[in-house]
């Protein structure tokens, strides 16, 4: 086998990187190390299509339920930890598989990110969060297009983080994260399927999401004192069933908007992965099937 082995498996939302990644793991004697930035908090399960309880169970996971929703895991915070579950991982003589649907994730890992360690200014970032989403996008596209181009526009906690280090630094942030590839052998692999097969998938994963107890989910989260405002709180599924639970909108269409904005966030991921790594061997699940990955994932581990 390969010295030091990273198989990366990424694709957009619901196209079934869970599902691979399993039989990959087991058939590999590997461990999912998981690069998404929603499944880190407890507690925020059915939103974020976290793997089951017996998925988890069955292969080991890492880096899910590592922190509470009203925390903070920085990008800096993520790639340290990863690379500690990765070497751990290695150290044991077992495949790591890092896989998720956060691009970012993905490449602080894979590319060896040098990532500006700026604290956090929490009374510049409570006047930053006065201001709209759209102004703040604009104000980070003109200091620092490129990473503008990293970030969905109505994400305003990472837009405000880039503006706070930016601030803080007196430099771009793109500027700032060099690249120090870790001594990994790597392979990656995407999933993809045709839009209209995987939007049918997204709007049965949300059906089967609001079945599972969605709405009570969001409620309990509430409940406990988390705030809507939260950036945790703020992500696909909580920030529509937010809006319903508020009185704001009606169920039928806080899901008729959570499926139109999951649909948006799929097209970013694509153009995301596509855009910004050509070393990615993409299969088409409508055309491949499981036994293609392994057959691929042979020729690079054996």
């Amino acid at each position: 086998m390969s010295r030091n082995p990273l198989l990366v498996l990424v694709g957009p939302t619901a196209v079934g990187k869970t599902e691979i990644a399993l039989r990959l793991a087991r058939e590999w004697s590997g461990e999912i190390v998981s690069a998404d930035s929603r499944t880190i908090y407890r507690g925020m399960d059915i939103a974020t299509a976290k793997p089951t309880r017996a998925e988890q169970q069955t292969v080991p996971h890492h880096l899910i339920d590592v922190v509470e929703p009203d925390q903070e895991l920085t990008l800096a915070d993520y790639q340290q930890r990863a690379y500690a579950a990765i070497a751990d991982i290695q150290g044991r003589g077992r495949v790591p598989l890092l896989v998720g649907g956060t691009g970012l994730y993905v490449r602080a890992v894979v590319e060896g990110y040098r990532i500006p360690r700026v604290p956090p200014d929490m009374a510049r970032r409570a006047e930053l969060e006065q201001i709209g989403a759209t102004e703040l996008y604009m104000r980070l596209q003109a200091l620092d297009p490129e990473i503008a181009a990293t970030i969905l526009p109505n994400n305003t906690r990472r837009i405000i983080r880039a503006l706070e280090v930016i601030e803080a630094t007196g430099a771009k942030m793109s500027d700032q994260q060099t690249r120090h590839p870790p001594p990994y052998a790597i392979t990656q692999i995407g999933l993809q399927l045709p839009r209209p097969i995987l939007y049918a998938r997204v709007d049965a994963r949300i059906d089967q999401m609001l079945a599972a107890g969605l709405v009570d989910e969001v409620r309990g989260l509430a409940a406990r004192g988390y705030s809507f405002d939260l950036p945790s709180m703020t992500g696909l599924g909580y920030r529509e069933i937010g809006a319903y639970l508020r009185g704001e909108t009606t169920l039928a269409d806080a899901v008729t908007l959570l499926k139109g904005n999951t649909r948006k966030f799929i097209r970013h991921q694509g153009n995301w992965f596509r855009a910004s790594n050509a070393d990615i061997q993409w299969f088409d699940l409508s055309l491949q099937s499981y036994d293609d990955v392994s057959a691929y994932v042979s020729t690079r581990l054996e």
